[in-house]
């Protein structure tokens, strides 16, 4: 009988064939189990319910962290409240309270500033990040709210968070209610001793030159800068060899368009002048609320005054030629903000 031939089944050939047909069936088999099974109306479900768990899940975990903001916020004002009660809270020896100005009195200008007055704000880079400067701006819209603005604008976009110290007149201080709010919200009376201290501490500090000559002038003047006086502010910057930073603001002589002044009023009362606009004072109350007009604040290129000698600020003309080239600077800057600005408004 002849010998069988015996065929080898687990060839080279037979191994190799298979183990490719192995691994094409590894690599396909998930992905047309997959298919297969997601094609399954149960899979689908359970496709479409792990979603749902996810979605609400994914709500929680909002919702509990809005929650948990909340809750922060909540605890934050019950402590603010209880070092205001006990007062575990610290006041510089001009009365300026950081915490309260960071908490409250910003909070209550923000909306002001950014949804009502809408403050675009241009050349924050010009302010120093450390060091003391002092900011020289125009003075416009017969009640000083440009100086508040001005102040939200430096404490909110400035990559340092600075503060601005604004250099108030007699006036501020002889109201009430508004002479403590000015002290706590870091003003101080405009003075050459206060101002120089402020600013060899490295403080950011704001004077506005034309005093009530720029907020009470006639609306027909607006965006004409009036006299800055003699010139103490750029002697002021020279004994304490900061830089003067010009600021220009376009928006605030609209807010109340003064066409009148009561002067004989203003005697009685004692103020510098009775606006007359043509809301105030026909509608009462509801003519004091300021028009809604588009701001521009916009910080120039600062002028040096450290490479002066000691006995510059002595100098007359030095202070003449420093104050108006200051002057000229601002007023030019106005003139090219209304030339691009579209609209009192928009």
């Amino acid at each position: 009988m002849a010998d069988a031939k015996v065929i080898p089944f687990d060839d080279d050939r037979s191994r190799s064939g298979g183990a490719q047909r192995s691994a094409r069936r590894r690599a396909a088999g998930p992905a047309v189990g997959t298919a297969a099974l997601s094609a399954l109306p149960g899979q689908q479900d359970a496709v479409q319910a792990q979603e749902v768990v996810q979605g609400v899940e994914g709500a929680q975990a909002h919702e509990g962290a809005r929650r948990g903001s909340w809750d922060r916020r909540i605890a934050g004002g019950l402590a603010f409240l209880r070092r205001r009660v006990t007062g575990e809270y610290e006041v510089d020896e001009f009365g300026y309270d950081k915490e309260l100005t960071d908490q409250v009195l910003m909070s209550v200008l923000r909306p002001m500033y950014e949804k009502y007055f809408r403050v675009e704000v241009k050349g924050i880079e010009n302010i120093p990040s450390d060091g003391g400067a002092l900011i020289v701006a125009n003075h416009s819209g017969t009640l000083p709210l440009d100086g508040l603005m001005l102040q939200v604008a430096v404490h909110d976009t400035h990559p340092a968070g600075r503060h601005l110290r604004l250099l108030a007149a007699d006036l501020v201080f002889m109201m009430p209610v508004v002479n403590e709010l000015a002290r706590k919200a870091g003003h101080t009376l405009a003075c050459a001793e206060d101002a120089e201290r402020l600013l060899r501490q490295g403080e950011v500090v704001g004077v506005m030159p034309e005093g009530f000559k720029g907020i009470g002038k006639p609306f027909g003047d607006r965006y004409k800068l009036q006299r800055f006086g003699r010139g103490g502010f750029v002697s002021t910057a020279l004994r304490a060899g900061v830089p003067i930073v010009p600021c220009s603001i376009v928006g605030a002589e609209e807010i109340y368009p003064m066409i009148g002044n009561a002067k004989t009023l203003a005697r009685v009362l004692g103020i510098p002048y009775f606006p007359i606009t043509p809301t105030f004072p026909w509608l009462g109350p509801l003519g004091a609320v300021p028009l809604p007009t588009k701001w521009t604040i916009q910080f120039g290129e600062p002028i040096s005054t450290d490479g002066y000698p000691v006995e510059a600020a002595e100098d007359p003309m030095l202070m003449f030629n420093l104050t108006d080239q200051v002057r000229e600077q601002i007023q030019h800057t106005l003139y090219k903000l209304l030339v691009q600005r579209r609209s009192v408004f928009f």
